[in-house]
């Protein structure tokens, strides 16, 4: 099904973890602009971790994807005889020089030119392949130099630290000197699929657009306090590698810099709303070239799902979205727990796959089952959103970090109203964004991270009033409509695509 091979192609869509494997916001955004535009050729490069970490593709790939391929960039690889090896002292001067440009407080002038030097020594072969990386004396001489520079007294913790960091950029340099030839790189995320954006952009002169829809700093962030992230990575390679505060501001430097390396490579930068679009800004991005263009739906399609309802309001709450932490999906369960004590027949659902991460699964059915709360509250895995919204009296996202998420723009479109913690763009949805938006109302109720007291209090709020939930679901059909229908973003889309396109010949060579 997946095996696609092109030696061009218009736009080469760069994925970190997302379409064709799994199932959410960004992977329906990405098959919808595909399908948009169908006189357009596309190939895909996905990037995962391990390939153990996904199972069947969620999605089939449209007829003009041409081209696609996946990497696991933290998959072990196959034993190979490694020998000792001097290594060339003038070309480990420039890595070093870029290690620190990445990891340390060192500015990024002409980060450009250095990685254009710097890429073709990794190739396989080169002066600075990985081989040379992991078992060079100039490698072992470099990572104890920087060491030395350190606050941490385990210089084994930095070590495999140093190495864990950096391996997965050989890959991505091998794919940056092997993927088909586009006229437009297209990258949805920062990260590692944003860094072979810049590096394939510095190697070609080919225009990179970046869209991203989280970003993704801040959610590494996020996953780094949670230990989660390098507790993952460190399976891999089965070392001990430390979670102290000073490896873990490592870490998030090295992600930083990687995001500013794609934001400096860009022609275009593209968030979902203006929050993001002034977070781009302050982590390095040129205000110049960044724009908002937010999420949109099939209005028309999903509204007819209001006709499905049945005349009472469901006593239903639905959180729609995996089950794992960056969800707050136990918050979730808390909140209906708080409110079945004073509306004993209320339901929750919880929609959404569970295999991103079974520990946290397990947690949560554990839960439920804690607080006797196995009559109200069910796990459904993953659903088609139209087979379950018009059976919902409420939507609820308890994420503790959102961009702009789809499924909220599809519960106003069915007539669902929706509670949600404030995050990210979902304050501008539930009560408006410029003043003309927010003359509509507001179409649910925002409420606190991780207060299930209040997120109680506004679910019942709702379902027991229902001249106040019949309000709400006017106002959320009416602001979809006015601003979030596919047609209008997809219409900028194109607009965007037809200019990068321009930039490059129709001949590529």
């Amino acid at each position: 099904m997946l095996k696609r091979k092109a030696d061009k192609v218009d736009v080469l869509f760069l994925l970190e973890g997302t379409f064709p494997y799994v199932s959410g916001g960004v992977s329906a955004w990405v098959n919808q602009m595909i399908r948009t535009f169908p006189d357009t050729s596309f190939g895909i490069v996905f990037l995962g971790g391990r390939k153990q970490d996904y199972a069947a593709p969620r999605y089939e790939l449209p007829d003009n994807v041409l081209h696609f391929e996946a990497h696991y960039i933290h998959e072990q690889g196959s034993a190979v005889e490694t020998r000792g090896c001097k290594g060339d002292r003038q070309a480990f001067a420039s890595m070093s020089d870029l290690h620190d440009r990445l990891c340390y407080k060192q500015n990024l002038e002409d980060i450009g030119g250095l990685i254009r030097t710097v890429l073709p020594m990794m190739a396989k072969g080169g002066k600075l392949d990985e081989q040379q990386f992991l078992h060079s004396e100039e490698s072992w001489k470099m990572i104890t130099e920087r060491y030395e520079r350190s606050t941490d007294p385990s210089f084994t913790d930095y070590f495999w630290t140093v190495r864990i960091m950096h391996k997965p950029l050989w890959q991505l340099a091998e794919l940056a000197l092997n993927v088909p030839k586009a006229r437009v790189y297209h990258t949805v995320s920062t990260g590692y699929a944003g860094f072979l954006g810049a590096l394939l952009h510095f190697q070609t002169g080919r225009p990179l657009l970046v869209s991203e829809h989280g970003i993704y700093t801040k959610e590494r962030k996020i996953d780094l306090l949670q230990s989660r992230w390098i507790q993952d990575n460190r399976s891999v390679f089965e070392k001990d590698i430390a979670r102290s505060g000073y490896f873990q501001e490592l870490w998030v430097r090295f992600f930083e810099k990687l995001g500013l390396v794609c934001y400096q490579a860009a022609e275009e930068i593209v968030a979902l709303y203006e929050g993001n679009r002034q977070r781009q800004i302050d982590d390095g991005a040129p205000a110049a070239k960044t724009r908002c263009i937010p999420n949109g739906i099939n209005v028309d399609k999903l509204a007819a799902l209001r006709y499905l309802r049945s005349p009472e309001i469901p006593r239903v709450v639905g959180l729609i979205g995996r089950v794992v932490p960056i969800k707050d999906v136990k918050t979730f369960i808390r909140t209906l727990f708080i409110a079945s004590k004073q509306m004993p027949d209320i339901e929750g659902w919880i929609i959404g796959p569970e295999l991103e991460d079974p520990g946290y699964a397990r947690e949560c059915h554990e839960l439920v089952n804690s607080l006797g709360m196995q009559e109200h509250i069910r796990f459904l895995g993953f659903c088609q959103v139209e087979d379950v919204l018009p059976k919902l009296g409420l939507l609820a996202l308890s994420s503790i970090s959102e961009a702009l998420p789809l499924v909220v723009l599809e519960a106003f479109a069915a007539g669902v109203p929706v509670i949600s913690t404030d995050v990210g763009s979902c304050r501008q949805l539930l009560e408006g964004g410029c003043e003309e938006d927010r003359a509509l109302g507001h179409a649910g109720v925002i409420v606190p991270i991780a207060s299930p007291e209040k997120m109680a209090r506004a679910v019942l709020a709702l379902l027991e009033d229902s001249q106040r939930w019949h309000a709400a679901q006017q106002t959320g059909f009416a602001r979809v409509e006015r601003f979030y229908h596919e047609r209008l973003i997809l219409q900028e889309y194109g607009e965007l695509y037809r200019k990068l396109l321009a930039l490059c010949p129709e001949q590529l060579h």
